[in-house]
């Protein structure tokens, strides 16, 4: 075993590890496949050890594999960090924090949560990335994102190395123009029983707890619609489509924004926001900022 290590091959190794395959991992460096795989050997020959396994068309990282993952993200993470001190050595330079926003989750409650790290007082580059949960955590899993702002924890069978942190939670609520609330016979939530509604997508954590209270309370609405993006589904809900779900928590800015009235709140349906990082101790100044609002203002 040689006395030094190969970083290069380290790179190899963890950004085969991140994405589960050779011809994978060859798009993401620019380089063939058969390049990384004779570097890949030549790295397990040098340490001496098995790092991966065959799974079907994907490789799977052994024990060993695993432990030394988590030194690599540990030493690629000093690296990053390194960098940005360099560029900013004159302290002139604005410092990026990139932000992640799982489509399922509510803008007005993601721009809530995230505007106080626009205030501190070492100046900030915000950037802000929206998708499905699964694209935004292999982003972070490369450190292309700080962190993600979703309505469920990372899912324990992923190999990312990150942590889930409860940011809150609040009660659901429903909303509907004044027009459609006026035709809706009865009180709440007899009310919802043949409305139109829009429902959000499966990629929603609360989905399912939706359907399954509607049916508990024998509520049968009629769906004409049903989405992926939070955003979308109360711009159906405002043009008067459905009535629709939100957080409770931010009811005022989504009477106020859509134009629709509250028509009653669930207190059986809970959704929960996390923000998700590579921080097992949320140490990062505007990390701190968005819990901070999280718990003393939003969700108080």
């Amino acid at each position: 075993m040689q006395s030094s290590l190969n970083y290069k091959h380290l790179r190899y190794f963890w950004m085969v590890a991140k994405t589960g395959s050779i011809a994978r991992a060859a798009v993401q460096l620019h380089l063939t496949p058969q390049s990384i795989s004779g570097q890949l050997s030549e790295f397990a020959d040098t340490l001496g050890v098995e790092l991966f396994r065959r799974a079907g068309r994907n490789l799977e990282l052994t024990d060993t594999g695993r432990r030394i993952l988590g030194h690599a993200e540990d030493i690629f993470s000093i690296g990053d960090e390194l960098l940005e001190i360099v560029r900013d050595q004159s302290h002139t330079v604005t410092r990026t924090y990139r932000v992640g926003c799982a489509d399922s989750v509510s803008k007005l409650i993601a721009c809530r949560l995230v505007a106080p790290a626009l205030g501190l007082a070492e100046p900030l580059r915000l950037i802000c990335r929206e998708g499905r949960l699964a694209n935004l955590l292999a982003d972070l899993a490369v450190h292309r994102l700080d962190l993600i702002i979703a309505d469920r924890p990372m899912p324990a069978h992923l190999s990312v190395r990150g942590y889930s942190h409860l940011l809150g939670e609040s009660s659901m609520a429903v909303f509907a123009t004044p027009a459609l609330a006026a035709s809706l016979a009865g009180g709440f939530p007899g009310c919802l029983d043949m409305a139109p509604m829009l429902l959000p997508g499966e990629d929603f954590a609360i989905h399912h707890r939706l359907l399954q209270w509607l049916g508990a309370n024998n509520l049968h609405p009629r769906v004409v619609g049903e989405f992926d993006d939070s955003a979308m589904m109360k711009a159906f809900g405002q043009s008067g489509a459905g009535v629709f779900f939100a957080p409770s928590v931010i009811a005022h800015q989504v009477c106020q924004q859509y134009a629709v009235i509250e028509l009653g709140r669930v207190d059986a349906l809970v959704e929960h926001v996390y923000a998700i990082t590579t921080e097992r101790r949320m140490s990062h100044p505007a990390t701190i900022a968005i819990s901070q609002t999280a718990r003393h203002d939003l969700f108080a």
